[in-house]
Formats: C-alpha cells, sequence, structure tokens
C-alpha cells in the first residue's frame, strides 16, 4: 500500500459523522477511496447524506499527523521483534469469515511476527473465541489456561480480547502450547485501543508474548486511548474471526455475552462450561446453555463440533481427549488426609468455619492443611478468607 492509497484510508475512517455502514456504501458507489475524495458533494450526495458529504469534502483536522504517526509505526517496527501492518477491507488479506459479517471494520491495525504478516496476515487454520469474566474464580481462570492449551494443541488459534481475567487465562493457555506450524498463530488478541498501546497495563508481558507467537489486532488508529465504548464494538471482530464462541465464565450482564450473540447471530456455534449455582460467574453461561448454546465439559466436547482438518488433530496434546481430571490427593506428606479434605471442600468456595464443620478437624490442622495442599496447587486462597478446590489436568 503506496503512501496516497494509505492516506486515503485513514482519511475516510478518521472523518466525522462517516462512520462503517456510511464508508461501506461509498466504497461499493465508487471503488477505492481515493476515487472517493475525487468526487464533488454532489456526487456524494448519491450514497450519503448531505452533511456527510460536506465532511467528506474537508480535510479532518487530525488526519495529517494521524498519517504521519502511521507511517513511522509501519516503519518503524524493531527488526529482531514484531512486525507491523495494516489490512484494508479490499486487501486479499482480509480475512474471510470477518468480511462475511454485517460489520467488517474498513481497516485492521496488525502486530505480529515478520513471517505471518508476510504471507498471510491473519492463520491459515480455523479459530476459536474463548471469553468470559475479568473477575473469574480460581477454577474458572484454570479451565480457560486448559481448554486453551488443548484446543491450540489441537490447531485451533484462540481468540481473546486481552482483558484481564479469563481472556488473559485464554491467551496464556495457548501461548503455552504454542505450535509452530507454518500459518498457525497460537493466538489472536483484538483490543479496544491503537496498538501502540497495551490496556490494561498489567498485560503488558502478555501482550509482548502474544506478539511474538500471535497477533494483536485492532480497528482503532494509534493513539486511541482506552474508551468504554470500544470494548463492546470489538467483540464483533472477535465474533467475526472465530468459528466459534467458548464462554468459560460470565455473569449475566457480561460482555462475554454480547461476544456469545453475535456469533450466535454469525452462525456460528457456542459453547458454555456450567459451573455451581451458586457462583455469580456461572449464571451467564447457565443462560447460554438455556438458550441452546453447546454445554461442554473436554476440550474434545469442542472438537467435535467444528470442523477441523484431520491434520491439525492429529497430534493434541494432552487434555485435548478427555476433560480434566480432579485431583484427588496432592504430593505431600498428608497426602492420606488430604482426599477427605478436598472432597469436603467440593468446588464452591468456602469459608473455614464450614470446613470444619464438615471436617470435624480443629483449626491448627486445617489451616496446615489447607496450606499443604495450597502449595501443591491443589486448593486457592481467595479473597475474604474462603477456599477453593482446583480440578488440574
Amino acid at each position: 500500500m503506496d503512501r496516497e492509497e494509505l492516506a486515503a484510508w485513514l482519511r475516510l475512517t478518521v472523518t466525522p459523522g462517516v462512520g462503517n455502514g456510511a464508508a461501506r456504501r461509498l466504497l461499493a458507489c465508487f471503488g477505492m477511496p481515493q476515487a472517493i475524495f475525487a468526487q464533488s458533494a454532489a456526487a456524494l450526495q448519491q450514497c450519503v447524506s448531505d452533511a456527510q458529504a460536506r465532511a467528506l469534502c474537508a480535510v479532518p483536522p487530525t488526519w495529517q499527523a494521524l498519517l504521519e504517526k502511521t507511517e513511522r509505526w509501519l516503519s518503524g517496527a524493531d527488526p529482531q521483534g514484531p512486525a507491523h501492518a495494516i489490512v484494508t477491507l479490499g486487501d486479499s488479506r482480509y480475512p474471510q469469515t470477518l468480511l462475511e459479517t454485517p460489520d467488517p471494520p474498513l481497516l485492521l491495525y496488525l502486530m505480529g511476527p515478520a513471517h505471518l504478516l508476510a504471507q498471510q496476515a491473519f492463520p491459515a487454520g480455523p479459530c476459536l473465541a474463548v471469553v468470559g469474566s475479568r473477575n473469574p474464580s480460581a477454577q474458572g481462570s484454570e479451565n480457560a489456561r486448559q481448554f486453551a492449551r488443548a484446543l491450540h494443541g489441537a490447531g485451533l488459534s484462540i481468540v481473546s480480547g486481552l482483558a484481564l481475567g479469563i481472556d488473559a487465562a485464554a491467551h496464556e493457555g495457548a501461548l503455552d502450547a504454542a505450535l509452530t506450524g507454518a500459518g498457525v498463530a497460537a493466538t489472536l488478541a483484538v483490543v479496544g485501543t491503537g496498538l501502540d498501546q497495551v490496556y490494561p497495563r498489567k498485560n503488558i508481558d502478555l501482550a509482548r508474548r502474544i506478539a511474538a507467537s500471535g497477533l494483536l489486532i485492532s480497528e482503532y488508529p494509534l493513539g486511541t486511548p482506552p474508551l468504554a465504548a470500544h470494548f463492546p464494538k470489538r467483540n464483533r471482530i472477535i465474533a467475526g474471526l472465530s468459528q466459534g464462541c467458548l464462554v468459560v465464565e460470565a455473569a449475566l450482564a457480561s460482555g462475554s455475552l454480547i461476544t456469545a450473540r453475535l456469533s450466535a447471530e454469525q452462525g456460528r456455534e457456542v459453547f458454555a462450561i456450567p459451573g455451581s449455582i451458586h457462583a455469580p460467574q456461572s449464571r451467564g453461561c447457565h443462560a447460554l446453555i438455556r438458550q441452546g448454546a453447546k454445554l461442554v465439559e473436554s476440550a474434545q466436547d469442542v472438537l467435535q463440533e467444528l470442523v477441523i482438518p484431520a491434520r491439525r488433530v492429529a497430534a493434541p496434546v494432552p487434555g485435548a481427549d478427555a476433560p480434566p481430571p480432579a485431583r484427588v490427593d496432592a504430593p505431600t506428606a498428608g497426602a492420606a488426609m488430604d482426599a477427605p479434605l478436598l472432597a469436603a471442600l467440593g468446588f464452591d468456595p468456602i469459608g473455614i468455619d464450614a470446613l470444619l464443620a464438615r471436617t470435624g478437624m480443629d483449626t491448627a490442622a486445617l489451616q496446615v492443611a489447607l496450606l499443604e495442599l495450597e502449595l501443591a496447587g491443589s486448593v486457592a486462597r481467595l479473597p475474604g478468607g474462603l477456599f477453593q478446590r482446583l480440578a488440574r489436568g
């Protein structure tokens, strides 16, 4: 893409009052963006309103600075680090699954391995969205990590939103199982800011890992801050890039349910992991299941519903063929007494008083046993003095 073409695409995206829908009508009428800006206001009014036509005939005040910033970003990538690229709606590399959605972005900013961006920009294989709560339970985070690890090991690229909680755990699980085959990106992170910044800042190291083994994706111009309205909007891209959507944990008023709804509307599969009837984070998943989402207990449940090329499934990682087994003991000196304690814990968060009543142990012995299980990775200590048993593969 030469400078003139880049300038025209950027101008189209930042013209005030001209959204994606109006821009697509203009492209359908006149072809490439350069042709749009060569039209008179009268000609433009055939496709858009009078106000939009006038806006298109004026140069946006932010356009020149954005063009210069974008050119520096495209040419200034570290040769030893991730590459930078822009894919437009008219580019043959634009993902077909996203192109077929009702509201495809005009352009996508990309950051990822140079070989991937040079070859095709987007993964050749299927993708699965894995989304959920920003405040998950310890078990929810572990489930997201295990499912993403197993599913990427079976050849799926994992798509999520780089948020705290389930999103981050899903990205991490895919990175842990990163494949090296051509065209296989470990994970795709669709963000709600410009790619010259990371939000939340806590995930800056994770974003660097994704840029090295997957893709960071944004429709927003460089310099765009983390505005609240951008995050629900970017969910349509997460859904549009994916063959299906797995919701790990979600409250009833969760952005993850937006992604699931968009996936269903686009004819994609929707999966949900059930949880405790007492956990607010499970209610969104239970609602999805009541509405027809597929209840899943293992990665294999997802793989059986999706059309995955046989060559991708040939060597799944452990955990892809069966649900993660619950650990009934822990490798500690007190293993003999751990099994009854784990049984008493169940899988819901529980406090010390309830455990004392269930086990009949004295407080000191119970505290010691819980500490041993926590160190062994079988139990998580939660805020509020609660404990939760972890099922691990």
